[in-house]
């Protein structure tokens, strides 16, 4: 194999006719230069210089190479400028990941913070509920996996698939509210204890939602009622307002669509949802990667801060 250092030095002797003259160019010492020349030969197994009149004179193998050589020096000076490009983020494209709601409230924030100050970057995304968008971080489809999790699950967006080259960093609690029909006779309340639902009718989401709204009415001493499931929240909200059941939901999913003919009540006794953006380790030595992750981090502090 051929250093393609050399290839730049080589290309730099030819350029200037002569060892030392290259060497000044580059700011290498004389020897330096020498000694990548012999190395060059070495590797390709024949001379490239013969010295004639006290000067140099390539070899018919130092022709051929010098007629590759600019287009070797471009390509590798075309591909140095590009890599300094998106180390500096001044270039580059991120694949994110996200779940709906998500999608709708904390990735419109993030993307607009990151292009207003690097307005090169492209930020590409794709939704998926986890554990599936765990699997895709795993298979390397995305860069940055937004995900939540519920605590009394006791298990993470993705047991079966993060590892110790997956890490997370918290982005936010979001806390979970009951739907109400607005003529709902508890409506007007700020805040309402789970086992007071017990006798109600329910629409149910996602399987993971699900699994976390049973277990929460297991541990308040009911089974609910459901009679209808699905996992479009719009659809949710409709059944809601048509007065077909009331729904357990994340305040992210009211922050962006509300149904003007249902109220969200605070639920007592429920811990929020975890939200958190999961990346492999070895991705967090990326600029454009470890831009985002803080870039979610800052979101969730200030959210918190204001809530």
């Amino acid at each position: 194999m051929v250093d393609p250092r050399y290839i730049g030095v080589f290309h730099e002797v030819v350029r200037t006719g002569s060892y030392t003259a290259a060497a000044r160019s580059l700011g290498y010492s004389q020897p330096a230069v020498s000694q990548q020349m012999r190395a060059l030969e070495r590797a390709l197994g024949t001379p490239l210089f013969l010295r004639a009149g006290g000067g140099l004179e390539l070899t018919e193998a130092g022709r051929i190479l010098a007629g590759h050589a600019d287009t070797v020096v471009e390509d590798l000076t075309a591909a140095a400028n590009k890599i300094t490009a998106v180390r500096e983020l001044r270039r580059g494209s991120i694949r994110l990941c996200a779940f709906p709601s998500a999608s709708a409230t904390l990735v419109p924030s993030a993307v607009a913070r990151i292009t207003e100050s690097h307005p090169e970057l492209r930020i590409q995304l794709s939704e998926a509920e986890p554990p599936d968008s765990l699997e895709a971080l795993r298979r390397g489809e995305c860069d940055v996996a937004l995900a939540f999790s519920y605590p009394e699950t006791e298990e993470s967006p993705g047991d079966d698939v993060t590892g110790d080259d997956i890490t997370g960093t918290d982005v936010l609690d979001d806390p979970m509210v009951a739907v109400l029909q607005v003529a709902h006779p508890l409506a007007g309340r700020d805040s309402v204890e789970l086992g007071e639902l017990a006798g109600q009718r329910w629409i149910a989401g996602c399987p993971r939602c699900r699994d976390h709204f049973l277990r929460s009415c297991g541990s308040a001493g009911f089974e609910p009622d459901i009679a209808f499931t699905t996992d479009d929240n719009l659809a949710v909200q409709g059944l809601v307002a048509a007065g077909v059941g009331i729904a357990l939901m994340p305040s992210l999913v009211l922050s962006f669509l509300r149904h003007p003919d249902v109220v969200g009540i605070r639920v007592e006794g429920l811990r929020p949802r975890r939200v958190t953006a999961y990346a492999l380790w070895e991705q967090h030595r990326i600029p454009a990667t470890a831009l985002l992750l803080e870039t979610f981090g800052r979101i969730g502090a200030e959210t918190a801060a204001d809530g």
